[in-house]
């Protein structure tokens, strides 16, 4: 199927962005690398009537990190964060950096773009969460910054008026001893994950968690979150009966979707897997090992 037809605009700069967004109005919508939008537009579930294309917008490509806080351009792509030195720095980012669809849309994809989607199945939101990101927002009446967790209000849905882009993410970086890992269950490489499972720890002496952020996607409208789980384990022995009482408990705050990817049952039975394995694999980083992440297949 084809798109609706549409207007094109190409601003050179982000005042004209925001300018163009807040003229045209509701029928407008921006396009960055378009791997979220333009299917929906072939499959015409959206019909806007104009295009503002910001691929092109100066000064929203960095990645960097200023003394312990780290600050991503929202048009990041996300091969080249999977790629950069802040993934070699904060494993996490390279384990959904690398692990989203196949190389054509890590290519051209955007972090920026993930994130306003607001998809339920995107990598990143879920990510986010366990680094406890802040996102930064440009509209007409200048910029904000709104903790993730604020930021995704529902399936789809933001907090972004309609003259707002994402221009940046922000996070502190992880302290000495610290470790995460993403896993997402797949079909197949280019599909969205069935489930998903972060998590980032910092750990002291004998293995005891001193803090931690746990995060599943993928089977709720908005990333999931447990304080239930993270007290479980926070200032405690990570053991393998502990850990499964906080898979337990984040588990059962989840409300997967049954649809063509699986039953809410299977889901659930996933999730406790990834968060096993996802917990184990931070357990390590944070001990100094090097592991290559990857999600897991069918």
């Amino acid at each position: 199927m084809y798109p609706a037809p549409f207007r094109y605009h190409r601003p050179g700069s982000l005042a004209d962005a925001v300018g163009l967004l807040s003229e045209l109005g509701e029928g407008a919508k921006p396009l960055a690398g378009g791997q979220s939008l333009i299917p929906l537009l072939k499959l015409r579930l959206d019909e806007p009537s104009d295009l503002v294309d910001i691929a092109r917008l100066p000064g929203l490509h960095f990645m960097q990190n200023d003394d312990g806080n780290i600050r991503i351009g929202a048009l990041s792509t996300h091969a080249r964060i999977g790629q950069s030195e802040l993934a070699a720095a904060v494993p996490i980012l390279g384990d959904c950096g690398n692990g989203i669809a196949d190389p054509q849309v890590r290519a051209r994809g955007t972090i920026g773009g993930s994130v306003s989607s607001a998809d339920p199945s995107c990598d990143w939101p879920t990510l986010l969460h366990t680094l406890d990101a802040e996102i930064v927002c440009h509209g007409k009446a200048g910029s904000r910054t709104v903790p993730i967790r604020e930021f995704i209000q529902d399936s789809y849905t933001t907090i972004l008026d309609g003259s707002e882009l994402v221009t940046e993410i922000r996070f502190k970086a992880p302290p000495a001893n610290s470790g995460g890992a993403y896993i997402g269950f797949k079909k197949s490489a280019p599909a969205y994950p069935t489930a998903s499972a972060g998590i980032q720890l910092t750990l002291a002496d004998g293995n005891v968690c001193q803090e931690v952020r746990l995060a599943l996607g993928a089977v709720g409208p908005t990333p999931v979150t447990s304080d239930e789980a993270e007290s479980l384990l926070r200032g405690k022995t990570l053991t393998e009966d502990l850990l499964k009482q906080a898979a337990e408990a984040i588990v059962e705050a989840s409300d997967p979707p049954v649809d063509s990817r699986g039953t809410a049952d299977f889901k659930r039975a996933i999730l406790r897997s990834l968060f096993m394995k996802a917990a184990h694999r931070a357990m390590e980083r944070a001990g100094g090992t090097q592991i290559l992440g990857r999600h897991e297949y069918v």
